[in-house]
């Protein structure tokens, strides 16, 4: 079989299902999204046995993948150069999260050199466990620090949107799957699948997105795609991303919320804050929109930010193009930078 769910798997979908389910009666924002992450973090803080979807999750995040690559047409490939003043800030903005992040991981939490080094770069959460793991950092910290970096940029990014710049997360997500062509769901199953498992191959970073952005880009290019995915599809995205952060919390013990968790949110606050910086910057500059200019800037996952631009009627090619070039900048520097800093892994 494709799937056979644990038991913890299942726990995890029926809490994360209540979860979405008591969201939406009650009417709250993102029910399908902030349900099952509240549901799910709740529970796993109070101690129940919780897990990821492992493959699910990835094939969830495909759906994103789809989603932006569909929304890359040759309008936005001619409007690239506008792009280009914003996107440039990118390499100073990393360099300003690392001058505050580093000193702060390392000095006030008394984290390790490369614990601290890999919790202060915004990169993907797998690759900064990884290379802070193969530094010798704890992963079991990085763990942390990079989920709670997810979740409140997650729960902060709507906030903004809604009470600072008057933006209401009501735009339509998709199509039900009823009013679109049959052909071009097929063509955007293939695009997930093989963009997913070749980017696998080749060993892309963040495959289970870049793969299929990057196949489904170039049949919307083509002419061959039109739309976005279902909003059905995107609704079981919403789903399972979030129920997986929330269970990123299960066997916190109270130590690490007071030493971890909580420090990961003071620097997380510190990151949202910058980052409202670089957008009211880029706005003065005349270079995006407000809303725009923050959701670009905002230092979360691709996928998680992706929903929210989506609901929020924002520029979704424009907020990728910023997000995908921050990843790659902190993917391919941050271990050069590393090497650069200290020679053996516990030095301190």
């Amino acid at each position: 079989m494709f799937f056979r769910p644990s038991r913890s798997q299942l726990n995890t979908f029926g809490i994360a299902a209540i979860g979405a389910g008591l969201f939406w009666l009650l009417g709250l924002p993102l029910p399908f999204l902030f349900g099952p992450m509240s549901a799910c973090l709740a529970t796993a803080l109070l101690g129940a046995k919780l897990s990821g979807f492992g493959q699910v999750s990835a094939a969830a995040r495909t759906i994103l993948g789809v989603t932006i690559g569909c929304s890359i047409t040759p309008d936005v490939v001619n409007d690239l150069p506008r792009m280009a003043g914003s996107v440039a800030l990118i390499p100073i903005y990393i360099a300003v999260i690392g001058v505050i992040g580093v000193p702060f991981f390392r000095y006030f939490c008394k984290f390790d050199a490369p614990t601290a080094y890999y919790a202060a770069m915004p990169g993907g959460l797998q690759d900064m466990i990884l290379f802070g793991e193969e530094a010798g950092g704890n992963a079991r910290i990085l763990s942390l620090i990079h989920a709670t970096r997810v979740l409140v940029i997650i729960v902060a990014a709507p906030i903004l949107m809604t009470q600072v710049y008057d933006t209401p997360l009501t735009n339509p997500i998709g199509l039900p799957a009823r009013d679109l062509p049959l052909h071009e769901m097929g063509l955007m199953v293939l695009a997930a699948w093989v963009g997913w498992k070749g980017g696998e191959r080749i060993g892309l970073f963040g495959s289970s997105i870049l793969g299929p952005l990057i196949v489904s880009a170039v049949l919307s290019l083509s002419g061959l795609i039109h739309s976005r995915p279902p909003a059905e599809a995107i609704l079981a995205a919403q789903f399972f991303l979030g129920a997986t952060i929330g269970a990123k919390y299960v066997g916190v013990t109270m130590s690490e919320m007071r030493r971890v968790v909580v420090a990961g949110m003071a620097f997380m606050l510190v990151l949202t804050a910058l980052a409202a910086g670089f957008a009211q910057a880029v706005t003065h500059l005349g270079l995006a929109e407000p809303v725009n200019a923050l959701l670009a800037f905002a230092p979360g996952g691709q996928a998680e930010l992706t929903i929210v631009t989506i609901l929020a009627g924002g520029d979704l090619s424009y907020v990728i193009t910023h997000h995908i070039t921050r990843i790659v900048l902190v993917i391919i520097g941050a271990p050069i930078a590393a090497r650069l800093l200290w020679k053996r892994p516990n030095d301190p």
